[in-house]
C-alpha cells in the first residue's frame, strides 16, 4: 500500500498529518536546529546535484528545464540509493518532503513529490 506524499518548507512546528518527515535539500536548512527539525531521514543524496542547483538558482521560468534534468539525474548513481530509499519510504507511510527553499511549488521537494505519485 503506498502511503500519501507531501512537500512543504521546514520551518513551522510538525503537524500529526505528516508521516515521515524527510529532508530532501543537500545542504543543512538556515536557523534550524537537528532537534528543532525533528527528522526522520535526510536523504541529502536525493537531492539536485550543486551543479544544477546553481543553473536553476530557483528561477520559475527555468523550472520546466530545472524539472527535466533533475528527474534524469535521479537515474544517477549518485542519486540511485537515495531516490530509491524514498520510493521505498512512500511505499510503505505516509511522507511528507521538507525543504527550506521559500517557493515550495517550484523546488526539488515538489518535483519528487509528483515523481513518488507516479506523475513525474
Amino acid at each position: 500500500m503506498a502511503g500519501q506524499v507531501d512537500y512543504r518548507r521546514i520551518y513551522g512546528e510538525r503537524s500529526p498529518k505528516e508521516g515521515r518527515r524527510v529532508l530532501v535539500d543537500r545542504l543543512w536548512p538556515r536557523g534550524v536546529s537537528k532537534e528543532d527539525a525533528d527528522l526522520d531521514e535526510w536523504l541529502k543524496d536525493v537531492a539536485p546535484s550543486t551543479e544544477l542547483r546553481h543553473w536553476y538558482h530557483h528561477d520559475p521560468e527555468r523550472f520546466d528545464e530545472f524539472r527535466r534534468r533533475y528527474l534524469t539525474e535521479l537515474n544517477d548513481p549518485e542519486h540511485r540509493a537515495a531516490a530509491q530509499k524514498l520510493r521505498d519510504l512512500a511505499a510503505h507511510d505516509d511522507v511528507t518532503l521538507l525543504t527550506a527553499t521559500k517557493d515550495v511549488d517550484h523546488s526539488e521537494a515538489a518535483v519528487l513529490a509528483r515523481w513518488l505519485d507516479g506523475q513525474g
